[in-house]
């Protein structure tokens, strides 16, 4: 059930070539108007500027040599970003204060690297190992400061037995998880020489605030909770300690059961119940006080929900972030059907209104999330990652490269069973045994 680490051998070797700049095929059409400007984003960018690290895991196939696979990506990522340029572009700072991308047509730094063995040695990556995984994404000291760091950064990783890793580091304020399924896609449509299925829709107009700009809703992600519970000392103290646990049919439905066990709620999904369920556990392993406030943050894909929905092909962020707030005794001393019917109401009531409202709120307060207390959850395993096909077939996995921070907590895929989550969380080291034992007696 639980595990802290990938398996295999951490001290491969991985030789990287230097770094070649790889700009849109027609950088030199001036007509067009793209480089040498700035390029909008929204107040849902804002707060969001942290560099998402992947790896993307393809087997050899068998008769097809992967030789060319460098050439190949490289090739398809000059093209996609005819498409994509603002990812050849540089984060600066507008007059407003708020985050742009000066499109100067930097280039997108792609790396062809080789490593000394198979892909074996990688084991399960849905259980993040970063002292291996980083070895295969291109990120040098200087990249960590965001506005010097370039918004994508693409290494491939050829390996002995004839599979490859495809690394990248790309700036979440340019795109949403499901922009980046869209931009993989788009690319590896660009290496196989085919038309792009879905073009990129960049406009982000659709996202700006209101004139004059209203807040109609209460937000709580942005309400600041007091650390009654010594929260910052526990984990200023101790070391910080990171588990995976696997989620399988049986175990999730066992959760939905519980959940639906006193009537209050007929049906809630895998995601809702996990949700519910970790945030309680988290909670109640943290020994939060009854009186502590404990918030949960989680993405809701605003997508379909906003008047007009967002247009198919829409790259950017078309996610927001939504709150459920309570004193940690009223979540721990009520059933778990208490928890999922919040994380429910909440889903049900991101609205278009409430989105808006989200937009106006940063508008008029340049406000961040407060952390305290908080639990972020981050859900890659309904993205599809795994699916662009560059040539040698899907991906094999794909995951993040690197572990949670201390308030986040991961659903990955599972390496194998399509059906079963996995769940990556970090707590202090004497809160960690509790958590364990509240998932191991899931059902009992």
């Amino acid at each position: 059930m639980a595990g802290g680490g990938g398996g295999g051998e951490v001290g491969f070797r991985v030789r990287r070539m230097e770094a070649e700049m790889v700009h849109g095929i027609n950088d030199d059409n001036k007509e067009k108007n793209k480089y040498y400007y700035y390029y909008y984003l929204s107040n849902l960018d804002q707060n969001i500027a942290v560099v998402m690290k992947t790896v993307h895991v393809y087997k050899a196939v068998e008769g097809k040599s992967t030789e060319e696979v460098c050439r190949v990506m490289k090739d398809g990522l000059a093209k996609v970003l005819e498409y994509y340029y603002p990812c050849e572009g540089t984060l600066t700072v507008s007059q407003e204060g708020k985050l742009i991308v000066r499109c100067d047509g930097r280039g997108v730094p792609f790396v062809e690297a080789f490593a000394d063995c198979d892909l074996d040695v990688l084991g399960d990556i849905s259980i993040p190992d970063p002292e291996k995984l980083m070895k295969l994404v291109y990120q040098l000291p200087e990249h960590l400061n965001i506005f010097e760091a370039p918004l994508l950064t693409v290494q491939v990783t050829k390996f002995k037995c004839g599979g490859y890793v495809l690394g990248m580091a790309k700036n979440h304020c340019l795109s949403d998880g499901m922009a980046v399924v869209e931009f993989l896609r788009s690319w590896a449509e660009m290496a196989r020489g085919i038309p792009l299925t879905v073009p990129p829709v960049l406009d982000r107009s659709i996202q700006q605030p209101r004139s004059p700009p209203k807040i109609e809703f209460h937000h709580d992600e942005f309400t600041e909770v007091e650390d009654v519970s010594n929260l910052t000392d526990l984990y200023k103290g101790e070391e910080l300690q990171h588990r995976c646990f696997t989620f399988n049919v049986d175990k999730l439905t066992t959760l939905k059961e519980m959940a639906m066990q006193d009537g209050t709620v007929e049906s809630c999904t895998s995601f809702v119940v996990l949700t519910a369920f970790t945030w309680r556990a988290r909670t109640k392993a943290l020994k939060m006080g009854p009186g502590q406030k404990t918030k949960l943050l989680f993405a809701v894909d605003g997508r379909r929900k906003m008047e007009p929905p967002l247009p198919a092909g829409f790259y950017g962020n078309g996610i927001v972030l939504v709150c459920c707030l309570c004193d940690a005794g009223e979540l721990l001393d009520r059933p778990l059907s208490y928890a999922v019917e919040m994380v429910q109401n909440t889903i049900q009531n991101t609205t278009d209104g409430y989105i808006r409202s989200v937009i106006d709120y940063f508008e008029i307060t340049r406000a961040r999330p407060s952390l305290t207390g908080t639990l972020l959850i981050t859900a890659w395993n309904r993205l599809g990652l795994r699916l662009s096909d560059f040539g040698w077939g899907e991906a094999a996995q794909t995951g993040p490269a690197e572990l949670p921070q201390k308030e986040v907590a991961f659903f990955l895929p599972h390496a194998k069973e399509l059906k079963s989550l996995v769940l990556v969380l970090g707590l202090p080291a004497s809160c960690m045994n509790q958590f364990e034992e509240l998932v191991e007696n899931i059902g009992q």
